[in-house]
This record gives C-alpha cells, sequence and structure tokens, in this order.
C-alpha cells in the first residue's frame, strides 16, 4: 500500500529571530495533539545547543558545521529519509540556521527522489521586528538582503517581539514585510506565541491544494517568490495562500544564491570554568558584527553549568543539568568581526 508523503514544515528566519522558542511551542502542541513530529536542526556551529535545549526525547536529526541551504545540503534529503524510516513521524519540523536562503532548502526538499516521501507545506519566517528595523533604515549589505529573501519566500510569517517597537514602528515594519511579500498572513507575536494551527492550515483530510501545499501551487496565479532578492511583483494587497511555484522550481533559479556567505560562526571550547563577571563583562563589549552567540559553561563562583544565548547586545543565562557528557563551549554567529581578536579576549577569561 503506498503511503502519503510525510508533511514538512520549514523554519526560517534571521539569527535570534525566535525561530527555536517557536519550534518549542509547535513540537508541544503536536505532542499534546497525540501527533507524531520529528525534527531537522541546522547549526552553523558544531555543537546542537538548539537540540540541548529540546531535550532528549524529540526525535531529531542534526546537520552540523555547515548551514543546511549549501555547504550541508546534500545530506538534507538522506536525513529526512533516515527520519521517516527510523521514527514513521506524522510531520517533520526543519529548523534551519539563521543564515540560510529557504530557497536552497526547498530545492532540495522538492527533489525529485524526495517527492513521493515527503510534502513541503509551509514555510514559517519568523522576523525580529526591531532587527528587522534597524536594517531597514541601513537600506543595504548581505544581512538586510537574506532577510528580504526569508521573507520573501515565506507562506506565514509571524512579526515577533513586537513588544519592544512603539505601535507607529510596528506598523512601519508590518507594510515593509507586505511589500515583499505581498500573500503570506502576517502575524504579529511576543515570545512567537500562536495558535499552532494558523502555521499548518486547514485540517488533515482535504486535498493537497487545501493543505497549501508548496508543490501544490498553481502557476495560473500569476506570482512569485522573487527568493533571489526581487521585490515581489503582486499588485495585491488582499491576503490569500503564497504561490510558490516559482520558489520551488530549480529551473527557475539556475544559479544557487548564497547570500549569507558573508556569515562567520566561530566555536571556542574552554578548558575549564570562567569568572562569570568577567564572562559578562565581555559579552556586553562584544562588537555589533555579533549577531548571536550561544553555548554551554561551567563559572567558578557557582557550582551550576549555564546554558547562554545572546542575541542583539541581550544576553540571557539559564541553569541546565545537561545529560551524557557535553563540554563547555560556545559559538558566536556574525558577519565580519575579528575572530583573532574575540579568542583572544575569550582566552582572558582563563587567565588568573
Amino acid at each position: 500500500m503506498k503511503r502519503n508523503p510525510t508533511p514538512v514544515y520549514l523554519l526560517s528566519g534571521f539569527l535570534g529571530s525566535g525561530k527555536t522558542t517557536l519550534l518549542k511551542r509547535w513540537l508541544e502542541a503536536a505532542e499534546a495533539g497525540g501527533r507524531k513530529p520529528a525534527v531537522v536542526m541546522n547549526e552553523l556551529g558544531e555543537v546542537n545547543f538548539d537540540g540541548i535545549e529540546l531535550g532528549d526525547d524529540v526525535r531529531m536529526a542534526e546537520m552540523l558545521g555547515g548551514c543546511i541551504c549549501c555547504t550541508v545540503r546534500g545530506d538534507l534529503g538522506t536525513e529526512l529519509l533516515k527520519l521517516i524510516q527510523d521514527h514513521d513521524p506524522d510531520m517533520i519540523l526543519i529548523e534551519s540556521t539563521g543564515a540560510a536562503n529557504p530557497l536552497e532548502i526547498i530545492d532540495a526538499v522538492t527533489d525529485a527522489s524526495m517527492l513521493e516521501r515527503v510534502e513541503l507545506r509551509r514555510i514559517v519566517t519568523v522576523v525580529d521586528a526591531g532587527h528587522l528595523q534597524e536594517w531597514a533604515r541601513k537600506g543595504k549589505g548581505s544581512t538586510y538582503r537574506l532577510m528580504k529573501e526569508q521573507i520573501s519566500c515565506a507562506s506565514v510569517i509571524l512579526l515577533n517581539k513586537t513588544d519592544l517597537l512603539p505601535e507607529a514602528d510596528t506598523a512601519e515594519m508590518e507594510r515593509l514585510v507586505r511589500e515583499w511579500n505581498g500573500y503570506a498572513p502576517i502575524y504579529r507575536t511576543v515570545g512567537a506565541v500562536i495558535r499552532i494551527g494558523l502555521l499548518e492550515g486547514p485540517a488533515e483530510g482535504g486535498s493537497a491544494a487545501n493543505h497549501g501545499s508548496v508543490l501544490a501551487a498553481s502557476d495560473e496565479t500569476g506570482s512569485s517568490c522573487n527568493c533571489g532578492g526581487e521585490a515581489h511583483d503582486h499588485g495585491h494587497d488582499h491576503a490569500h495562500e503564497h504561490d510558490h511555484s516559482e520558489c520551488s522550481e530549480p529551473s527557475h533559479h539556475p544559479e544557487h544564491h548564497h547570500t549569507h556567505e558573508h556569515v562567520m560562526a566561530y566555536t571556542h571550547y574552554f578548558e575549564g570554568p570562567i569568572d562569570s563577571e568577567r564572562f559578562e563583562a565581555m559579552m556586553g563589549r562584544l562588537p555589533d558584527g555579533v549577531y548571536r552567540a550561544k553555548g554551554i559553561l561551567t563559572f567558578t563562583d557557582t557550582a551550576s553549568r549555564f546554558m547562554f544565548q545572546y542575541a542583539y547586545k541581550q544576553l540571557d543565562l539559564m541553569k541546565i543539568m545537561p545529560q551524557g557528557v557535553v563540554p563547555d563551549v560556545a559559538v558566536f554567529i556574525g558577519e565580519h568581526f575579528d575572530k583573532a581578536k574575540l579568542e583572544l579576549d575569550i582566552r582572558a577569561l582563563s587567565e588568573s
């Protein structure tokens, strides 16, 4: 008996936008509904911190040390098929690194060899409203173009962290997002809180078109997802299903747009405990080019181990009890920052 393809949902969005928070909520909702989700986690660094945060019970494939849309893209199909074979999930959530261009992942998931096994249902892009505003004011740069592409290719958009902006600024960002994507519904969120059913579309049982499958989009609508960096040419301001027929067809994009190649990742393994106050002071001095950092640390002045998360000048520390042997390690992600200087600053934390 021929089985139906496994639904796949892609979580996109720039570094620190709130993708992992949304992923956790999505998994909790799926499990509470008696479903059997699986996850593909992608990290630029060598350690899956977000996977550690999710816990050991999650059915997961890890793709580390590169971006899923290019460096490790060839492994994505293999990992998806292995998840299906080993766990028989009824849905798969892919959380790409924040530096990923969704177009490349769409091409991989919709490869001819995958069509009978998986069905790409939705591309959910999470946008940090304040960070978008910052880059929109600059109006240029590789990060700005990448954010534009991530928004342009979305089926659903979460304009997240709207509590950190005045209403007028939030409305301005919503207008900008709508300019870049004339079709995807936009939801303002705080802490990525949203009714998960809004992300998945209609209940199971309808046709592929009713589900809003990326592959089911009709060429007759005339819309397109210009993931190569061009603005949408829709001419409509009403919301309906976003047509990915252009976005998902590799022949429309003979060249791969690795627009995130400017993004750098530096991984540092610590040889022992460090002073917490000196660490926090160092994090406060990080250059603007470091957008995101995360890691697991042991401090000299406390018995607990901590996971830290850093995004756009904000540092959060959380006590953890990791399972198994987990080294003290940190990953710093950004663009055009001085890795050598950062390494010296980190090594200085261990000096007496």
